[in-house]
């Protein structure tokens, strides 16, 4: 974008960007569109080779920007849509991954007390013949049970999580974990409202950049990241094409909020869908951004208690029996 605004020659700003990029398989992408525009290719042309590194998205708003010879405005926009894509994509990973880090930390701590902590007091007290408490006796067994199985449980840790990750790769496993997920407490009306970003700053972008609304509407359903919220796109889609309003086709869905279907609908009777587009999705940035600090805020305690209660119900267990043999001295 900044090369082409600065009058540079497209070939020569290929070769510059060819250039300065160190990462080699989008090195050789680039040298592969820069030699197949100097051989009579239009950009868009020659990036719709790589669909890996350039999407429909991408590649609809180069050609629209060629043909209208605004190709350095179709850029900008570009590279403006895709880096709030990675600033979004960025605090849902701070609110999943926290978490998610925090009990994964838990569960190994506890399996190695289990598995090396445990056995060391459980011997001890056999040898002093003290009477094990219920909780104690149960973490005793537990504890026995983690040491004859430590191998086991490590490959069905590992099993469950590919096992996971096939089955999320599947149809209906992408279905089912996308409905799940949306009604999660806490991360729902997060996921909820990073989706309702992206197609709405997603449609806006295509939408300015002059792609008509069906394929708009085509490409905009990939980009919603959940396949639930993908098909209702899609039904829209069909109804928009026998003549219904954006507005209207997304209000028989049912599922998108009363406020994006009153501005869709503002914006069409205006003649601003474009705009009215970019301030919901600018209305729900700062939803995820006051979400994920509202959600953070909310887990430290949570995860605290739970961690505390894991690992600390543990170390109890073993502080029980020896403040019954104090007792008895």
């Amino acid at each position: 974008s900044v090369l082409i605004d600065a009058e540079l020659p497209l070939i020569q700003s290929l070769g510059i960007l060819e250039e300065q990029q160190k990462n080699q398989y989008f090195k050789n992408v680039i040298r592969t569109v820069k030699e197949d525009v100097e051989a009579g290719s239009t950009l868009n042309q020659a990036k719709r080779k790589h669909p890996k590194a350039f999407d429909d998205l991408y590649c609809n708003l180069i050609a629209s920007g060629e043909q209208s010879g605004s190709l350095d405005i179709m850029l900008r926009r570009l590279a403006e849509f895709i880096e709030k894509n990675v600033a979004i994509r960025a605090k849902v990973k701070q609110a999943m991954i926290y978490p998610v880090a925090i009990v994964i930390f838990a569960v190994f701590v506890s399996i190695f007390m289990l598995w090396k902590v445990i056995p060391v007091f459980a011997t001890i007290f056999r040898d002093l013949g003290a009477e094990l408490p219920a909780l104690t006796a149960f973490v005793v067994q537990l504890s026995e049970f983690v040491e004859k199985n430590i191998i086991f449980i490590f490959l069905g840790l590992i099993a469950f999580v590919l096992a996971f990750r096939y089955y999320r790769g599947t149809t209906p496993g992408r279905w089912t974990t996308d409905r799940l997920l949306l009604k999660m407490p806490l991360f729902g009306p997060l996921l909820y409202k990073v989706a309702m970003a992206r197609v709405t700053r997603t449609l806006a972008t295509l939408i300015s950049g002059g792609v008509p609304m069906l394929e708009a509407l085509k490409i905009t359903s990939t980009t919603a990241g959940n396949v639930v919220i993908e098909k209702e796109i899609i039904d829209a889609r069909k109804l928009v094409s026998e003549g219904k309003t954006m507005s209207e086709s997304f209000k028989a869905s049912g599922r998108f909020p009363t406020m994006m279907l009153q501005m869709i609908n503002v914006g069409e009777a205006t003649g601003t869908l474009d705009e009215m587009l970019s301030k919901l999705a600018t209305f729900y940035d700062e939803e995820v951004d006051t979400t994920v600090s509202a959600l953070l805020s909310v887990l430290e305690p949570i995860l605290l208690v739970f961690v505390g209660g894991m690992v600390g119900g543990l170390v109890i267990s073993m502080y029980l029996p020896i403040f019954s043999l104090m007792q008895q001295f």
